[in-house]
């Protein structure tokens, strides 16, 4: 296969260099086989990015890709082999290694390969043509299907040939598709019509994920800089009332501004509750500790307690939440100093406990005691002393 002169991967890029990844290459190439970098760890790479994790492609099957790293002294656990994957260890880390594949037999949930040696056949499978990107072990790009180096470089998501036979196979893409708009896309470009009219097509076919598979790419969705952009053009085409049914845009925008005012990270989980909706967990699917903070968030929102109070009684991270959400709702601007009072109250901790109150009182009294403290306590921005709650004085 040609090579071009003109797209390599740039220099400084760490896993060109780094030993364990290239004795990897040095072993899987070491009779004659074909070997690759491939997919996001390529585009990342190309676009400057800090990287996704490192994968590889092979012409030879997963057995002898097993066969040539055990020869040379490394680990080889068959995670996926099946699949045509198999992991290699080297460095304490493993890397991925895949044998090319071709589709056989697709059903919109999940696709049946076969495996081939041809690197085209492998990159025409993949769903968008700036994942469909190889790099040899020295750092020369392979482009297969001619579009996507500058699909890349432009920053521009398209699907590979036809955008509804793409979705058609697996209808995880149309959520990938707003996944990759949201991090990789340039701002000042409008979104593939194409892409568009076919996800509006195929949206009935969003019915058939699981609830596990759509919560992860919508976790990864909304953690994206900023959103807001894809997540509208999810509402435009009818995928966003299909995910999360009764969710409304109106928050997301000023609480993704918001974020970034009083310098906090962003918060798929914050972000999440600004969009509403019903069902929210069944339908996504969150970790239970995920879950918790979504609902406890959207129980504050209107909450009578102060954000003080809040931060005390279930962490900053609520509290934080809370704020920007009320904010949100308001119209308010933010300054980072306004994070600062919650912080504190945050870690404040009560000073009396019930053994302070003991023997004097008991039961029912003891509790309404102690809460009635705690009131006090709180009211005085947790600067009441022990000795003050409890002498009165």
């Amino acid at each position: 296969m040609d090579r071009p002169d003109t797209t390599v991967i740039p220099p400084d890029t760490v896993w060109l260099s780094d030993p364990a990844v290239q004795s990897v290459c040095r072993a899987i190439s070491a009779e004659g086989a074909d070997v690759y970098f491939v997919g996001g760890c390529v585009r990342d790479a190309l676009l400057g990015l800090d990287g996704s994790d490192v994968d590889m492609a092979t012409n030879v099957l997963p057995q002898q890709v097993m066969q040539l790293a055990e020869a040379q002294g490394l680990k080889v656990v068959p995670t996926g082999i099946d699949h045509g994957t198999v992991t290699v260890v080297a460095g304490g880390r493993g890397h991925e290694v895949t044998t090319f594949r071709r589709d056989a037999k697709t059903d919109g949930r999940r696709a049946d390969v076969t495996f081939c040696d041809d690197i085209t056949l492998d990159a025409g499978r993949r769903d968008f043509t700036l994942n469909a990107l190889y790099a040899t072990p020295d750092g020369a790009v392979i482009d297969p299907l001619g579009t996507g180096v500058v699909d890349c470089l432009a920053r521009r998501i398209r699907f590979i040939n036809d955008a509804d036979a793409r979705i058609r196979e697996d209808y995880l893409r149309v959520l990938r598709f707003f996944r990759f708009h949201a991090w990789y896309s340039d701002p000042q470009q409008g979104l593939d019509t194409d892409a568009l009219d076919a996800i509006a097509q195929n949206g009935r076919g969003l019915e058939n994920l699981s609830a596990e598979r759509v919560g992860a790419e919508m976790s990864r969705l909304l953690a994206a800089p900023d959103p807001t952009p894809a997540v509208a053009a999810m509402q435009q085409t009818g995928v966003l009332q299909r995910v999360l049914p009764g969710s409304d845009l109106a928050l997301l925008g000023p609480v993704v501004h918001l974020e970034a005012s009083v310098q906090l990270p962003p918060d798929w989980r914050l972000r999440l509750v600004a969009l509403g909706g019903e069902d929210v967990q069944p339908r996504l699917r969150m970790t239970n500790k995920d879950a918790k903070f979504v609902y406890k968030l959207r129980e504050t929102i209107g909450d009578l307690k102060s954000l003080r109070e809040i931060a005390y009684r279930f962490g900053l991270d609520i509290a934080q939440g809370t704020l920007i959400l009320r904010a949100a709702m308001a119209n308010e601007v933010l300054a980072p100093f306004q994070l600062d009072p919650l912080e504190m109250a945050s870690k404040a901790r009560f000073p009396v406990s019930a053994m302070d109150l003991m023997p004097a009182l008991q039961g029912k009294a003891l509790g309404d005691r102690l809460a009635d403290l705690e009131a006090q306590w709180i009211a005085s921005d947790f600067q009441l002393s022990r000795d003050a709650l409890i002498t009165g004085k």
